[in-house]
């Protein structure tokens, strides 16, 4: 019992003088002006502590920093960059003796986080990359001696009620993000801590959750951070999300060189509901506009899963009056404020139906103008291969483009695209355009355009040319009420042309069409604005009309007629079957004529 009795005392005796020590011969507050000191001569910013610095004792030893704020550039709105309501420090007993700090766990509560842009663009990170003089000013101690601080080592940070305010002046826009909680393992220089975090935010139409784990070192000198295997699960919610919610989880790594101010990031492994991608990011932030390149390569990417199941009218009528209501050039001024080079791949990609294969796409945006070098993609066994520009520099952006598609099944691309059964065959079509403002109705108003088409082997479909022609020889020949049941349907081994755009307005000067049977032409406009259709074809007999027993080809070499009006999605076909009698009077007048000749020779 004596044992346990001296022992008791003795741990007293050492708690007792402990505290005396700390108290009357360790001025913890002999730190404070070193610590200012050290941030305003490295960053240029005010770090205000606003009370003294005190020792609590219970339940561990620990340093009591109270109310702690750092300012914004001169100007800035808020005036602090970063503000915390409490910040508590236990610290290690035995370093203390020989004046050493080491910090076991760091505990702040209520840090609010101010990042401003303002109209100029500058940032609240701006100069803190800057170098700084670091002339040694010593500070002197209560005693009037100056106070050495020989180490500092944390051994954890845990940051409760945290709020990030993102605030900026350009777009008159506000983000606001709240860490619930955010802790950081053993920490040393040069060795991977474990870290954690997990924060909600309300964004302008929606809400995001976020969780997150991985590990980060700091190097020994400072000039760089490494986060290791950050894996991060994002759920977002919101009106105008596709099915009104989005998952996505990633698995990142991230490498930040402080001296030559490059950041790189790796992500090995990215979902976004079904899609999945892995991507590189490489960004430089020394320069006034950040210089950033982006290398994504995507899996099957299903755009049609994420949209709505079903639209109702509601939706439509909502649909149409955001339409109507943007009568506005999208604001584009952020361009300017990018240097991007984004190359892109993706092994499928399906888009209201439209199913494309292999897609390669290399962009650069530079002072505001997006320069698309390259998109190529394949589609239904052929493919196409796109240059663009758009200059977004003034209020009213212009662009221009080349387009080429080759080897293409037009037949089941025009029924997965418009839902358009029209036309079959191999095409090639090549198109080159300008134009100025994004407005939906005057992109097509002021789109110029031209190009040409060729299609090989193929079938016109909802008209069967020869049976309308059999039609009419039966009607010349007296039979009214004949009628030739056949699929609506006209094959042809080419079919070529070029056309020019103006106005909304397609036209097409050239069409010609060849069959074993019949020759085609044709010309006329296609509206773009309305899709109504206006075109004029003569076709010409060349060849036995077959399915008519015994009987001649009456309309051989003969202009026969045919119209096509209506709407894209129900286009109408006719014969002009005056014409066509008229035609046929003028065959039987030159047989007649070239008989009379032949039998006057004779005498």
């Amino acid at each position: 019992m004596k044992l346990i009795k001296w022992l008791v005392v003795f741990i007293l005796t050492v708690g007792i003088c402990t505290v005396l020590y700390l108290t009357l011969f360790f001025n913890i507050n002999d730190f404070k002006p070193q610590i200012v000191d050290a941030v305003k001569k490295q960053t240029g910013r005010t770090l205000t502590i606003n009370q003294d610095l005190s020792w609590s004792f219970f339940p561990s030893i620990g340093i009591n920093i109270g109310a702690i704020s750092f300012s914004n550039p001169d100007s800035f709105q808020p005036q602090h960059m970063l503000e915390i309501n409490q910040a508590v420090a236990n610290v290690a007993l035995i370093p203390l003796l020989s004046q050493e700090i080491e910090i076991e766990q760091l505990t702040l509560d209520g840090l609010t986080v101010n990042l401003v842009t303002d109209k100029k663009g500058k940032t609240s990170f701006y100069g803190l990359g800057e170098d700084k003089q670091t002339t040694q000013i010593p500070a002197e101690a209560s005693n009037g001696q100056a106070m050495a601080l020989s180490s500092l080592n944390i051994g954890g940070i845990s940051i409760t009620n945290m709020q990030v305010n993102i605030i900026n002046q350009q777009t008159k826009t506000e983000q606001h993000f709240t860490l619930s909680s955010f802790t950081l393992g053993q920490f040393s220089l040069g060795q991977f801590a474990d870290m954690e975090y997990e924060f909600d935010a309300e964004l302008a139409e929606m809400k995001l959750s976020s969780a997150g784990k991985g590990q980060i070192k700091v190097s020994d000198n400072l000039d760089s951070i490494h986060i290791n295997q950050f894996s991060i699960t994002n759920n977002f919610k919101g009106e105008s999300l596709p099915n009104k919610s989005l998952q996505a989880d990633l698995l990142t790594d991230v490498v930040i060189a402080l001296n030559s101010k490059d950041v790189t990031l790796t992500i090995s492994q990215l979902t976004l509901d079904n899609i999945e991608a892995n991507a590189k990011l490489a960004l430089n932030y020394g320069n006034t506009i950040p210089v950033i390149k982006l290398d994504i390569e995507f899996g099957d990417i299903d755009l049609d899963s994420l949209l709505p199941k079903s639209a109702t009218d509601a939706s439509e009528e909502k649909v149409a009056t955001v339409s109507t209501e943007s009568d506005k050039e999208p604001d584009l001024s952020a361009l300017k404020q990018l240097d991007l080079t984004l190359n892109l791949k993706a092994k499928t990609i399906k888009v209201n139906n439209l199913l494309t294969q292999n897609w390669q796409m290399n962009t650069v945006i530079k002072q505001g103008v997006i320069d698309f070098k390259k998109l190529s993609a394949e589609l239904y066994q052929g493919n196409i291969t796109v240059s663009a520009k758009v200059d977004a520099r003034k209020s009213v952006p212009t662009y221009q483009f080349d387009k080429q598609v080759t080897g293409v099944q037009i037949r089941p691309l025009l029924i997965d695209l418009a839902e358009v059964d029209l036309i079959s065959g191999i095409a090639n079509f090549s198109a080159k355009g300008e134009g100025a403002s994004l407005i939906p109705s005057k992109l097509k108003q002021q789109l110029l355009a031209n190009g040409q088409f060729e299609v090989a082997d193929g079938s016109l479909y909802g008209v069967n040319i020869p049976q309308m022609i059999r039609s009419a020889q039966k009607k010349i020949a007296g039979d009214l009420s004949a009628q030739d049941a056949q699929e609506l349907k006209t094959d042809f081994t080419s079919l070529t042309g070029s056309f020019n755009l103006l106005e909304g307005v397609l036209n097409n000067p050239d069409l010609s069409m060849s069959s074993p049977l019949i020759r085609l032409e044709g010309k006329g406009t296609a509206n773009i604005i309305s899709q109504n259709i206006d075109y004029k074809l003569i076709t010409k007999v060349v060849g036995s009309l077959a399915g008519q027993g015994s009987q001649q080809d009456t309309l051989k070499g003969i202009d026969i007629p045919l119209s096509i009006n209506g709407s894209f999605q129900d286009p109408k076909f006719a014969l002009d079957t005056d014409a066509l009698l008229k035609g046929r009077l003028n065959q039987e007048k030159d047989k007649l004529k070239d008989s009379l000749l032949k039998k006057l020779g004779g005498f």
